[in-house]
């Protein structure tokens, strides 16, 4: 089936095609972040996999709504989908490996990047785009519900655990630079 490639409105300066590329990336790497987790969690934190599970299945959910609308406008993946993929994996296991608290950590550092960008993309599109802009709106309370159960198993971090916070946002950060760049 051939997908006609649609070209939408946009205010100035902004590319709903390259958002939505980046978003299904960086959902790619969330379901990759989960399914580590979810791997070396039956180790360290085994009372959370049903819960990673759970998160697991909305991060698939929002990967189809961003391909789904990818491939209505005939886009194809961001090139950064791999990187995402195995980013997160990576991340995954070494989190899933250091328990309960660097689990919870990893989540509410990505999802608070995460959300951040996802309120400034409904900014940018403002009404200039109702499909991505509709697309956003579907996950976004999803992404806080992971944000907020994670926030509630946060202790007074220590030293590794500030740093990993600190290393997860900024590659959070560095990875949708660059899917916005590549």
């Amino acid at each position: 089936m051939t997908v006609a490639r649609q070209s939408l409105p946009l205010s100035a300066g902004v590319d709903a095609g390259r958002i939505l590329k980046v978003n299904h990336a960086g959902e790619h790497g969330a379901v990759h972040i989960y399914a580590g987790q979810i791997l070396a969690a039956r180790l360290r934190a085994s009372r959370l996999t049903a819960e990673l599970a759970e998160f697991k299945a909305h991060e698939e959910k929002h990967r189809a709504i961003f391909g789904h609308e990818l491939e209505r406008r005939g886009l194809r993946k961001c090139r950064s989908f791999w990187m995402c993929a195995v980013g997160g994996y990576g991340l995954g296991i070494l989190s899933g490996l250091m328990g309960e608290q660097a689990i919870a950590i990893t989540t509410v550092a990505v999802e608070r990047v995460v959300l951040r960008h996802l309120h400034g993309q409904l900014a940018e599109l403002g009404a200039s785009d109702p499909a991505a802009t509709t697309a956003i709106l579907q996950i976004l309370d999803d992404e806080q519900h992971h944000h907020d159960r994670s926030a509630i198993r946060l202790h007074a971090p220590g030293l590794l655990y500030r740093a990993l916070e600190r290393a997860v946002s900024g590659a959070t950060e560095a990875v949708i630079w660059i899917g916005m760049r590549v």
